[in-house]
């Protein structure tokens, strides 16, 4: 117990993890694993001699790995960095291994095939499913000589996905601008007195800008110095590529993912990666994803254009800007919302103080779902972190969750939610579920509380929702409690789901307060944020599907060393789908982490699917009332509740009563009349 990493008594201990204490407590886990798996060679092929054992020994490992990668996600310092990338090879080849195993396969396969197997609880039925899949995935029925290279494929993988997030965050920290008062009007008071406390910290005059999002996003939405919008946008579009520091350069990186992507999905037998990717999702072909999405486009691009023609003519006529850049995007659009509906992202964040956001949040779901949040108090890996329970009407535990809200130099960027134990019987007890929230939102300045936009709020909502549905699972078998065992195409929805209630009066109402006056939200002014709602929904929908066909395309039909670049392919996507595009030099495929770094390789279109499923269960609710909780009731019970514990698509079916359908969205979206 020394090791705080081989410490499941209880909640991680991050306040005592030290870099020093990752290689021996990975090493020990690492060598009881394969001692498990040993012992298990003769063992008869059921749940209790076979699978509950290995599942005991995995769950530690994966547990203690994922306290390292969380905090190399949230405090990559150099000495935690080297630490994490000494032991991610160990750890990658060890499930590499695992999924290869012949004999653990076969006992799985025996399994399915034994008399106890019909005995098995559903959620058992379905766990020994998924595990067959996963088996023939990661290299089990290869021939023996072949195994090694698709182990060695993954080790390599898995380090170039580590190395990519870690260049686009050392890219992003390296760029400092200071400024003097000469460069920063139109850009809102409390921006700046956070840039000052910035450049203050550093002993410099002036101001501080750098590209992180508090403070990238402000001054490119409001900055009337048009030089420094440029600078800025340059800078963030370019980062990780050949225009910085060589080291940071992803653009081999991207090719040589791609080009193993592609060996390792020819390996298995498949024509592409993207048809590997799509085995365990909803969506049967890479074909009929992009016929999805295309058809998406086509029913957007019409509203699109119109937006784009309306920013143009109004930056030409009231912003004297003739020709609209990229970097004049974000400026010239909160000109024309301030101008149509009267009021600006600065107006309506003054009413959404971080406090009152966080529990009026929290006041919402108590009441769809019959719980209770409180804060509570654990050991945390930074002093701005907090920890809350939630409990049921008997008061009963039912899980746990860290809230980690405020950017920093060693956090990456972006909103993501986080497993850290899983929810599952270990015999008579229940081992009580524990999540981490992890945004990027600006922090307090002084003795003002942290104040987010409604695009802030509307991100807490979504991760929470990533939060609720791996807290308030009722799964008993880890393998498909919370977010575990949901097709990936569909773990979006109770995230996007959540996003709904950001639009509702009833909502707002009871979760805004002014910084200064106390007021709440005025009405008049929630009106006008419901009129401007769908401003630019056009464009946003099209960005989107951009992003999600060039990933499908680059992990189907793109043919890595055949001459073309990733770049290249992304410029043929926007050329189909693109109203706005940017200047050739953007590098924005050197920052997509979503797909070379986090898990969303040929899955980035799950954001527009489930988005089509979260939209249409919503409907549910607009049609009984918003905070109606019979409903709320019925979404914990068929949706949140079942985990991965039977397909997605029957869970929908049992929530909604039908098939989804479109027109949810596009009606959402004001792209067909309510």
């Amino acid at each position: 117990m020394n090791n705080p990493l081989l410490d499941f008594t209880g909640l991680p201990r991050f306040a005592e993890i030290r870099p020093e204490h990752v290689a021996p407590a990975i090493e020990h886990l690492l060598a009881e694993a394969r001692a498990v798996l040993k012992s298990t060679d003769a063992a008869p092929a059921t749940w209790d001699q076979f699978v509950e054992p290995l599942e005991d020994a995995n769950e530690r490992l994966s547990r203690a790995w994922g306290q390292v990668s969380h905090l190399h996600a949230v405090m990559d310092a150099p000495p935690l960095r080297e630490a994490y990338n000494a032991n991610l090879p160990k750890v990658t080849r060890y499930w590499t291994e695992l999924g290869q195993d012949t004999a653990r396969f076969e006992k799985y396969r025996v399994l399915a095939a034994s008399p106890e197997y019909s005995r098995l609880s559903a959620a058992r039925r379905r766990i020994a499913g998924l595990r067959l899949t996963d088996f023939r995935l990661s290299g089990a029925e290869l021939p023996a000589e072949v195994k090694p290279r698709y182990a060695a494929i993954q080790e390599e993988l898995a380090s170039l996905s580590a190395k990519f997030s870690e260049n686009v965050l050392d890219a992003t920290n390296a760029f400092l601008l200071f400024i003097d008062e000469k460069r920063i009007s139109g850009i809102p008071q409390d921006v700046l007195a956070a840039a000052r406390e910035s450049a203050v910290k550093d002993g410099k005059p002036g101001w501080k800008f750098t590209l992180h999002m508090p403070s990238y996003w402000p001054a490119m939405q409001y900055a009337d110095d048009r030089a420094l919008r440029e600078t800025l946008y340059r800078e963030s579009a370019t980062r990780a590529s050949e225009f910085g520091k060589p080291d940071w350069d992803n653009t081999p990186l991207i090719a040589r993912a791609l080009e193993l992507r592609r060996e390792a999905a020819r390996l298995l037998g498949y024509a592409s990666y993207a048809a590997v990717s799509l085995v365990p999702k909803m969506a049967d072909t890479p074909a009929q994803v992009l016929a999805f999405l295309r058809d998406l486009a086509r029913r957007a691009r019409p509203f699109a254009e119109r937006d784009a023609a309306e920013l143009r003519q109004f930056a030409r006529a009231e912003l004297g800007l003739e020709t609209l850049e990229a970097w004049d995007l974000a400026y010239a659009s909160e000109k024309l919302r301030k101008s149509r509906f009267d009021f600006s992202d600065h107006e309506v964040k003054q009413y959404f103080p971080e406090t009152q956001v966080l529990w009026g949040m929290f006041r919402l779901v108590q009441d769809l779902y019959q719980i209770r949040i409180s804060q509570a108090t654990a050991s945390t890996w930074q002093e701005d972190v907090r920890f809350f329970e939630v409990r049921g009407g008997d008061n009963a535990l039912i899980g746990q969750f860290y809230v980690d809200l405020y950017a920093r130099e060693t956090k990456r960027g972006g909103a993501w939610m986080d497993d850290a134990i899983g929810r599952r019987r270990r015999e008579a007890a229940i081992q009580t579920p524990v999540a981490h929230l992890n945004c990027n939102f600006p922090r307090p300045v002084g003795d003002r509380p942290a104040l987010f936009t409604h695009d802030d709020v509307i991100t807490l909502f979504h991760e929470f929702g990533h939060g609720l549905h791996h807290l308030l699972t009722r799964a008993e078998d880890l393998g498909v409690s919370g977010i575990n065992g949901v097709e990936w195409d569909a773990v979006e929805l109770p995230s996007q789901f959540m996003e709904n209630f950001c639009w509702e009066w009833s909502v707002l109402e009871r979760m805004t307060r002014h910084v200064d006056s106390g007021a709440p939200l005025p009405r008049a002014l929630f009106d006008r944020m419901r009129a401007a709602k769908n401003f630019q929904s056009g464009l946003a929908m099209l960005r989107q599907i951009e992003f999600a066909l060039f990933d499908m395309r680059l992990h189907s039909d793109f043919e890595p060393g055949a001459g073309g670049s990733a770049r290249e392919l992304l410029d043929e996507v926007r050329r189909e789908v693109a109203v706005l595009v940017p200047p050739a030099w953007n590098r924005f495929p050197n920052s997509f982490s979503h797909i070379f770094a986090g898990g969303y390789a040929a899955g980035y279109y799950s954001y527009k699917w489930a988005e089509v499923l979260s939209a249409d269960a919503y409907s549910l609710f607009e049609e009984t009332g918003v905070l109606d909780a019979e409903t709320g009731g019925r979404f914990r019970d068929q949706i949140l509740a079942v985990g991965g514990t039977r397909p997605a698509a029957d869970s929908f079916r049992a929530f909604r009563g039908r098939e989804p359908r479109v027109d949810a969205l596009l009606r959402h979206s004001g792209m067909i009349p309510p």
